[in-house]
This record gives structure tokens, sequence and C-alpha cells, in this order.
């Protein structure tokens, strides 16, 4: 296996759910370099390639169908941003989460009903009519986002004790 192939397979191995580009940025290799080496390693069925929401993520086989679009949307920024107050915090209104996270209730409806497609959150009305949201499997979510902590460059990484996952309070 060629140095490269092998920083390509590590990079996916250490990084499950790296998009294209990001892999081609962090390894700073040619976009066609990179297309080469990720088609040869499909190939032989060391990295799985699926195309979720318009990019297409990069995994190792042993990741499930559920797992790989957790890991994946996980790695958007406004997504990572509603999974990690989900976990943080269990069940919320989704009007809450809006307000937290400071982005228009459309744009955490069309983030929400993108999440909920995939299996990873459910919504339902509560008590007053509300949308709320709950993680679809918060056990298994929780333990696939320590993988990818932090998601973006500029989170804060979470600690080994589950710490860290929050978004930063608006005195912090």
């Amino acid at each position: 296996m060629t140095d490269v192939r092998q920083q390509v397979r590590e990079h996916v191995r250490d990084n499950p759910g790296v998009h294209f580009n990001a892999l081609t940025r962090n390894l700073d290799v040619a976009t066609g370099q990179a297309q080469y080496h990720l088609h040869r390693l499909g190939r032989q069925d060391a990295v799985v390639a699926e195309r979720i929401r318009g990019r297409t993520h990069y995994f190792t086989p042993e990741y499930d169908a559920w797992e790989r679009r957790t890991l994946a949307l996980y790695r958007r920024e406004t997504a990572g941003e509603i999974l990690t107050l989900l976990i943080d915090e269990g069940r919320l209104p989704a009007a809450t989460l809006a307000d937290r996270l400071d982005l228009a209730r459309s744009t955490v409806s069309w983030q929400l009903d993108s999440l909920s497609a995939a299996g990873i959150v459910e919504t339902s009305r509560g008590d007053r009519g509300r949308i709320e949201v709950t993680l679809a499997r918060p056990d298994g979510t929780d333990r696939l986002v320590r993988v990818v902590s932090p998601p973006i460059a500029g989170w804060p990484a979470a600690h080994a004790d589950g710490v860290g996952y929050g978004v930063a309070d608006a005195d912090d």
C-alpha cells in the first residue's frame, strides 16, 4: 500500500464520517489523488463511502447505516449543535433549541426534519401542543459522538467523563 493510500485509510479510521473536502484539506492531497486512493480503498472494502445530504462521507466498514448517518450529520455544524444539546439535556422543545442556538425556527425545523428522516431524533407534541425533540437512540448517539469530539474546529473537546459536550453558556 502506498504512503498516501495508508494516510487516507488512517485518516478515515481516525475521523469516521469525514467528508471528501475535509479529507483533502486535512491531508493536503490533490482532489484526483484522494479520489484515486479512496476508490481503491473502497474496492478493497477498507473504506465505505456514503452520500449524505449532498456530501460524500467516508467510514471504515464497522459502522452500520444508522451510525454512518449519525456521524456524518453530527459533523455538520448546526445538526451537531442540536445533537449536542439533546445529549446534554434530553427532551427539549424545538423552540428552546432555536432560542438556545440563536437560530431561526425555520432553520431548526429543517434540521429536525433531516435528523428525523435519518432516524436520529424523534419529534412529538408536548402537553401544550409544542413540538418536543428527543434522541431516538440516546446511548448510541452519545457513544458515537465521543468518537468525533470535537466535530468541528473550534468546538470544545469533550472530556473523558462526558463533560464538555455542551454549548457554552452566554457568560462562559
